[in-house]
């Protein structure tokens, strides 16, 4: 009704005064334009896998990464947290080249579709993204290459859970947390060594995953 009545009187005023009319028009369009978040558009190609929660879309030049979760930076090292004390080094576990070929095997030459949910300061989307109708964050979250981030999705949460009891990949080894791996680790190059990984764990104020005997030995649920 009020925009019937805006209508009326631009009409009115252009007869009157057309030299007002086309401002008017422009004003009325203005601050009737709905509210709300803006609109984000599908992004959808064949995708290049550049760690195991990150896309590249070459033919739009723009890095995806994959809502919802975090896996091992591409550099990053993980180890096995069976070996005896008396071992000086654990052996190393490639996190993030297991993790980036996992989601390479999942979208193999198939084409993305990505929804952004959001946009990083950086410009970068944040999206959930399918491939051959599989939801790829969820897919990494099944075999273990990846952590659920301030995710609230019933679906990945219970596949995180499912993942860390079986100790599928990630959840079978002993690793820093991701932000204190990019906070502290001075080379991030993929020529990075184990030993480094080794020596910021030695020092570490968080870890991705617990201590391996923790983890066995945790509490038994009782309300179920």
């Amino acid at each position: 009704m009020r925009r019937s009545i805006a209508v009326a009187v631009v009409v009115l005023i252009s007869i009157t005064n057309p030299g007002q009319s086309a401002d008017l028009v422009e004003n009325l369009q203005a601050n009737t334009a709905p509210a709300g978040p803006q609109y984000l558009p599908l992004i959808k190609g064949r995708a290049a896998v550049v760690s195991g929660d990150t896309l590249w879309f070459p033919q739009m030049g723009i890095r995806v990464r994959l809502d919802g979760i975090e896996a091992c930076l591409l550099p990053q090292w993980a180890f096995d947290p069976t070996a005896s004390k008396e071992l000086t080094s654990p052996a190393p576990v490639p996190c993030g080249a297991l993790a980036q070929a996992w989601l390479k095997r999942v979208v193999d030459n198939s084409v993305v579709h990505c929804t952004p949910s959001h946009y990083f300061v950086a410009g970068e989307p944040s999206a959930r993204c399918f491939a051959r109708g599989r939801d790829l964050g969820l897919e990494m979250l099944r075999v273990g290459w990846a952590r659920t981030v301030g995710q609230q999705d019933p679906a990945y949460l219970a596949a995180e859970r499912y993942a860390r009891s079986a100790r599928y990949g990630l959840w079978g080894t002993y690793v820093l947390d991701m932000g204190e791996w990019r906070k502290n680790a001075i080379d991030q190059t993929i020529a990075r060594l184990p030993i480094a990984d080794l020596n910021l764990l030695a020092g570490r104020k968080s870890e991705f995953t617990p201590p391996f005997g923790d983890w066995r030995n945790r509490p038994r649920r009782t309300d179920r």
